[in-house]
């Protein structure tokens, strides 16, 4: 029932023009400020400060404070989720703009690349800590085991789709259970690429770029958790930030049905949305 809530939800945001107007502009140019938001707006900063918060209520926006200002981002993981779980609930005009939201969310411009993502999950903060370092559970939803102690300036080796990715600067930068973590993103080997059939070429264009990072906020939220994920640190135009952005939101939602119900998204499923 909480699911269907949830949908519910998203539908009554997009539902109000503004609200639609306010995504529009955070689609155009994510991670804006509400004195941001409001330029150009013929609309009062207490309402668009209402509209953000209706917004951020169903999981649509999410906010990050960056020094004494508040940056909102737009989160296409709800979207994800309901197109991958309920797309066939609904009749074929409901299924076109709900796809046509999803990929405006997903195609989000590299003006300014840095990506967050919230979703709330039916577990404990303490299995959610498990579920994002045990390889047991990464394995699962990712197809990615991760090998570290965990404690702050720790290694971490990837092992992925065959591939083992060790580096010295594939660092932990926080760690603190079960509330906060983040890590510096893995290097691009050649192992990496071969076992991905990527090109040298692209390969060699995304091993040049700066190393981003990606932090994971834990937040109680009475019988669930709140998830946060942020990944930053791109430069501008930077072709790994292109490539992940479609990512996270497949994979939280996949991280979501394994915590909940113990599988993830069938395949199938995915490729229908």
């Amino acid at each position: 029932m909480a699911a269907y809530s949830g949908m519910d939800a998203v539908f009554r945001a997009l539902a109000d023009p503004s609200r639609r107007g306010l995504l529009d502009r955070l689609n155009a140019r994510n991670g804006q400020s509400l004195r941001e938001l409001c330029q150009g707006l013929d609309m009062a900063r207490q309402s668009v400060s209402k509209h953000l918060a209706a917004l951020e209520a169903a999981n649509l926006v999410t906010s990050v404070r960056r020094g004494r200002e508040r940056l909102h981002y737009l989160n296409p993981a709800p979207i994800n989720a309901i197109s991958e779980r309920w797309i066939d609930q609904y009749d074929q005009a409901r299924v076109r703009a709900l796809a046509d939201l999803k990929r405006a969310m997903e195609d989000t411009p590299m003006h300014k690349p840095s990506f967050v993502y919230t979703t709330y999950i039916n577990t404990t903060p303490d299995q959610l800590w498990q579920a994002l370092t045990e390889p047991a559970f990464t394995e699962r939803y990712w197809g990615t085991t991760l090998e570290s102690d965990w404690q702050v300036g720790s290694t971490i080796t990837w092992h992925d789709s065959g591939a083992t990715i060790a580096d010295a600067e594939q660092v932990v930068l926080a760690a603190d259970p079960p509330r906060r973590l983040a890590y510096t993103w893995h290097t691009f080997t050649p192992e990496w690429a071969d076992a991905h059939g990527f090109a040298e070429e692209l390969r060699a264009r995304l091993a040049a770029e700066r190393r981003s990072k990606v932090t994971f906020e834990i937040e109680p939220a009475g019988a669930a958790s709140k998830l946060t994920v942020v990944h930053d640190d791109f430069e501008p135009g930077s072709t790994v930030a292109e490539m992940i952005s479609e990512g996270w939101p497949a994979l939280l939602s996949d991280l979501k049905s394994l915590l909940e119900t113990g599988a993830t998204v069938p395949t199938e499923a995915v490729e229908a949305a």
